[in-house]
């Protein structure tokens, strides 16, 4: 018997290949499941049916965009799929979800590091994971091991570590030094915090503002949310009250997560599946990415937007995103295990 989620799932792919397979007969079109914000990817439809002509059919997945295609089967009508973090495009892999692609266009626009070896997904923004710090401190720079010195006790605020952005983080420190110095590492963060670990990164700047903490760690694109105004006249305050350092872990470089996208296992139009893809690696859609949520571009010769480009010149740890991912389950047991969000 499947349960009543997966019943849902099939129930709706079976609307969705309905309602997919009719459109597609009518013109050249691609299907694509995507969990980014209809607001983040709407931008990069419209461009790339300008410059095609080809349609896109969009469905947009809250949650378990894996699992749904699973369930689908070999009747989904997908064509690509598009996550917004490491571990998710993974699943695609693990799930068996996804197939190898050889492209030279996205093998010259994606750094090695930063997609599947196999071509099975490919990265297509960055976040950086960046500190916030107060200015009375004047910092100019700053590594991941420094949030575990006894300098910063009582003096750090961060969110949730079971959060998946500081479970990536958790897990490109265990690749980098090992679990044992991780987990020394992660009881010295925790011994640091002036507050439960809790909330969001934002939340983080503002309590920096509000004297609670004087440092902590918070993704790169919410600088831009804030200090742009877009989050509002508080947010505005809140980014233009910290410093932000690009920090650099085992001297290596600056950790990020990445959004990206794979050619799904059975996509019905696989030669517009390709085009799409290649496209999303281009500099025009990578400029669009820059523009409309604050994320580097994972083409170097793209454009970044101002804000983002003032926080200095991002040198990417290279280590392998695929690397890294592999030490996410023991990166969340780890955060169990010290109690950090306790």
């Amino acid at each position: 018997m499947f349960s009543s989620r997966v019943r849902s799932t099939l129930l709706l792919a079976g609307a969705a290949f309905t309602a997919f397979a009719a459109q597609a007969s009518a013109q050249q079109a691609v299907n694509l499941y995507t969990t980014r914000e209809p607001g983040l990817v709407r931008p990069l439809i419209e461009a790339f049916e300008k410059k095609t002509g080809v349609k896109v059919n969009t469905v947009f997945v809250k949650e378990g965009l894996a699992e749904r295609v699973a369930a689908e089967g070999a009747r989904s009508p997908t064509d690509v799929l598009m996550e917004v973090d490491m571990g998710k495009l993974v699943d695609l892999v693990n799930r068996g979800v996804a197939q190898p692609l050889k492209s030279a266009a996205l093998e010259a626009a994606v750094p090695a590091n930063l997609r599947d070896p196999e071509g099975r997904w490919f990265a297509l923004s960055m976040r950086a994971r960046v500190v916030y710090a107060s200015k009375a401190l004047g910092l100019k720079s700053i590594a991941y091991e420094d949030f575990a010195k006894p300098e910063y006790k009582g003096r750090v605020c961060v969110r949730f570590g079971q959060h998946p952005y500081n479970t990536a983080l958790i897990a490109a420190v265990i690749a980098h030094h090992g679990a044992e110095k991780a987990e020394v590492w992660l009881r010295g963060f925790k011994a640091n915090l002036s507050r439960k670990a809790s909330g969001g990164d934002r939340e983080v700047a503002r309590d920096i503002l509000g004297g609670i903490c004087q440092i902590g760690l918070g993704n790169s694109y919410y600088v831009g949310l804030m200090r742009s105004g877009i989050g509002g006249p508080d947010q505005k305050k809140w980014g233009d009250a910290i410093d932000v350092l690009l920090p650099t872990l085992a001297g290596a470089g600056t950790h990020v997560n990445i959004s990206g996208a794979a050619l799904a296992k059975n996509a019905p139009n696989r030669e517009n599946a390709v085009k799409l893809l290649e496209w999303l690696a281009s500099d025009e859609a990578q400029a669009i990415y820059a523009e409309g949520n604050f994320e580097y571009p994972i083409a170097k010769s793209a454009k970044i937007t101002p804000i983002i480009a003032a926080l200095g010149e991002l040198k990417v740890d290279p280590l392998p995103i695929a690397d890294i991912v592999r030490n996410r389950k023991q990166a969340s047991e780890l955060v169990d295990k010290v109690g950090f969000d306790n």
